[in-house]
């Protein structure tokens, strides 16, 4: 687990403080392996399991990105040599690695006097000012080998075969995983210049203490003698010692020992003992817990804590931590708000959560007001990034998003939906991905360059609360504060998923819809068909009938003209479906059917009376929808009187049938000639090095918006939309276990930043 200080609940907090206890930041888990070591640098954080393996988390992004293979048992311990950029590992094997944490490579295999005898490698230090690394041993001795440029071309060096071969021995620990079997060499990359194979470094016989405790020894760390230029290595055993030894000799000399008599010094065993070094006293005794630790351990593991370290992310760029912190720390809060718009009992929430979200869109520089949409409704939140004023007339982009969530069941969660949980690279969340992560990527953008004086035209956020149960009242809110808003020159929305994992993408299309209910009524109560079975006109046969007839055996849909607009599919399309087909594993066909090609889809066959398999239902309600697409006309399909009867049998004129038409949403299409879109594409392929691909969706849900956002602000503001999805596909929007990936979270911010930072100083009005 990675924990960062805990901090008052203002985004301008002093993000330096540390006067409360740490708040969980992020989690890395190793799969059914324990952690049994930790170091890090500026770029990485190293984990040494019981896998054998060294486990390499990208710190920025949270995520596991190599797999150092190479020991055979349980990696006991790691140290890093920062001058160096060296890795040191041991483990249950008797040698020890020496990694490049540049290459990540192998660099040379550290062989202990006495080989095999030496038995586990427990515990590593090293001293930067002596360029000496010190091994606590499982036979007890402390063994040391000097590292300098001088003392490494003195060294007597062998073949790494030396360092192979069966190694029979009884494990030390007796749950670790420690293995017997020959060493296993890293395969170097195709980039590596190296042509031989890494060599061994032998510690001669002088370069060792027997007998230095009476235990194994577990754990070692070098530190600051009194005197300036002194260096002290403190050892903790088995046999309930801490002893300190002075190193400034060529040889370690005990210069004290702490007598603990609270059980082996594993790091800490429930109690932790406070030393003056320079009294050579004991301070205190604070009693962590009963129950046996192996390393220093901060509450929140689930199980044990084997072992932990501090460390510092990288601060190269001064507005990093506006970045990461703030922006990890306010969707902490966001998320925790339950701002369900769908249920009664959530309303409050979702008025908190808009109030919340104004407050800190104002923090991050923005002028923010809250406007009503009506009665029982949630607001929407307005705030204006204002950009830098110049000679020439500002360009305003429009940001969409909704702050409103659907329900989340416990079940099938492996954490609280509305507990913020970063796990692996991903942060977990009900709407984290759809859409309250987008959203604050999308400020922090903006927050950044406001910091840096870079914003050269307005950003209005226009932030919704009812987009997951219809967007009630937001056309009506929309035109009655269009002067609030202001003059709008493009629209941009983030509210969806790539069609793929790696390979980043814009929206460009997304099919209309007309969702509709067919009665059938007879104008006779419910019956029994036993006794009026054949003597009536009965509503469900009729509504199979009136069915039967929407679409073909090919399922092409028999409405008549209903084809006759369809927009022809180019060239281009063709080339863009065979792609997608090639990255995705599905047929270009289903792509081009599913995003560009209209559907008839019967929903659910409702009928009237008890649901008995006797009764004959007076009354048959069917739920159809049709998704239409570029350039069928809404309205006339709407106010086409023959599509509830396709076909011009007269059997089918006769049948009692009313349509009622319950939703609708327009079709919407990018224009790709635009420059606002051209400027989109571009930032998304300069961020992440490789050129998005264009999708399109098939279509709106029915519980989406009443004014579908896009073709309706389009129309309402006279501009072009545009759309970026920061997701990945596999993100479980709308399902248990929603999340993003960090990574995408930091490089959607990241492309939003230059995509504002490229039109507001090109297309200045």
């Amino acid at each position: 687990m990675i924990l960062i200080p805990a901090h008052p609940a203002s985004l301008s907090r002093d993000l330096q403080s540390s006067a409360s206890l740490p708040s969980l930041l992020h989690s890395l888990h190793e799969l059914e392996s324990s952690v049994l070591s930790l170091a890090a640098n500026e770029s990485y954080i190293f984990s040494g399991s019981q896998s054998q393996d060294i486990s390499v988390w990208d710190k920025r992004t949270f995520t596991l990105k190599y797999t150092l293979e190479g020991h055979t048992g349980s990696v006991l311990a790691l140290e890093y040599a920062k001058e160096k950029d060296w890795l040191f590992s041991s483990s249950g094997t008797h040698w020890q690695t020496i990694w490049s944490t540049t290459t990540l490579t192998t660099l040379y295999i550290l062989v202990p006097y006495l080989e095999t005898d030496a038995g586990d490698l427990f515990s590593l230090s090293w001293s930067p000012s002596l360029q000496t690394i010190y091994i606590g041993c499982q036979n007890t001795s402390l063994q040391w080998l000097h590292l300098s440029e001088e003392a490494l071309a003195a060294i007597p060096i062998s073949s790494t075969d030396s360092a192979s071969g069966s190694v029979p021995k009884k494990p030390a620990d007796l749950m670790a995983k420690n293995g017997t079997g020959a060493m296993r060499i890293p395969g170097l990359p195709d980039s590596d210049t190296r042509s031989s194979a890494p060599v061994c470094l032998n510690i001669p016989a002088k370069n060792v203490i027997d007998s230095a405790h009476y235990g194994y020894i577990y754990c070692m760390t070098i530190v600051r003698g009194s005197a300036e230029g002194d260096v002290q290595l403190a050892t903790g055993s088995g046999d309930e010692t801490v002893k300190l030894w002075d190193c400034k000799l060529p040889t370690p000399v005990l210069i004290h020992e702490f007598e603990c008599t609270n059980g082996a010094i594993l790091a800490l065993d429930g109690h932790v003992k406070v030393l003056d070094l320079e009294t050579k006293t004991l301070v205190r005794t604070i009693i962590v817990q009963e129950r046996r630790l192996i390393a220093p351990h901060l509450a929140g593991a689930r199980g044990n804590a084997l072992s932990s370290i501090v460390t510092h992310r990288s601060d190269n760029d001064s507005n990093y931590r506006l970045i990461t912190d703030t922006m990890t720390y306010a969707l902490s809060k966001f998320v925790s708000i339950p701002s369900v718009s769908s249920t009664l009992s959530h309303r409050e929430d979702c008025r908190q959560a808009a109030i919340w979200l104004r407050k800190c869109l104002s923090q991050l520089g923005a002028r923010t007001v809250l406007l009503p949409t009506g009665e029982g409704r949630n607001p929407l939140v307005l705030g204006t990034f204002a950009g830098t004023k110049g000679s020439q007339p500002k360009r305003r982009l429009l940001f969409y998003g909704h702050y409103d969530v659907i329900p989340a069941p416990s079940e099938g969660w492996k954490s609280d939906p509305f507990s913020l949980t970063g796990r692996n690279g991903y942060l977990y969340g009900r709407g984290i991905t759809d859409d309250k992560g987008p959203i604050m990527a999308v400020a922090c953008a903006a927050a950044d360059l406001l910091a840096r004086r870079a914003l050269d035209l307005d950003l209005v956020f226009l932030i919704e609360g009812e987009e997951e149960c219809g967007s009630t009242g937001f056309g009506e809110a929309v035109r009655k504060h269009k002067d609030s808003i202001g003059h709008i020159d493009s629209i941009l929305v983030s509210n969806s998923t790539w069609i793929a994992e790696d390979r980043p993408c814009i929206t460009y299309g997304l099919r209309g819809v007309v969702h509709c209910a067919l009665e059938i009524t007879s104008a006779l109560p419910d019956l029994h068909s036993g006794v009026e079975g054949g003597a009536v006109s009965e509503p469900m046969l009729d509504m199979v009938k009136l069915l039967a007839t929407l679409t073909d055996s090919k399922h092409q849909i028999k409405i008549p003209e209903f084809y006759d607009r369809v927009r022809p599919q180019t060239d281009d399309e063709t080339s863009l479906y065979q792609l997608l087909s090639q990255i995705t594993g599905r047929p270009a066909t289903s792509l081009s059917s599913r995003w560009r090609e209209p559907s008839l889809t019967l929903h659910t066959i409702e009928m009237s009376g008890p649901q008995n398999a006797t009764v004959i239902p007076h009354k048959v309600k069917s739920q159809v929808s049709l998704r239409l697409v570029p350039d069928q006309d809404l309205d006339t399909i709407l106010h086409s009187t023959r599509w509830g009867r396709p076909t011009n049998s007269r059997a089918m004129a006769d049948i009692p049938s009313q349509i009622k038409v319950e939703h609708t949403a327009d079709w919407w299409l990018g224009n790709l000639d635009d420059p606002w879109f051209k400027a989109l594409e571009s930032a998304v392929q300069e961020e992440w090095g490789i050129e998005p691909l264009r999708i399109r969706e098939g279509g709106y849900s029915p519980g989406g918006p009443v004014y579908p956002v896009r073709p309706y602000l389009e129309k309402e503001f006279g501009c072009h939309a545009l759309h970026l999805p920061m997701g990945q596909s596999s993100d479980q929007a709308h399902l248990p276990n929603e999340r993003i990936s960090l990574e995408n979270l930091q490089k959607g911010k990241a492309v939003v930043e230059r995509f504002l930072v490229t039109v507001g100083k090109t297309m200045a009005s």
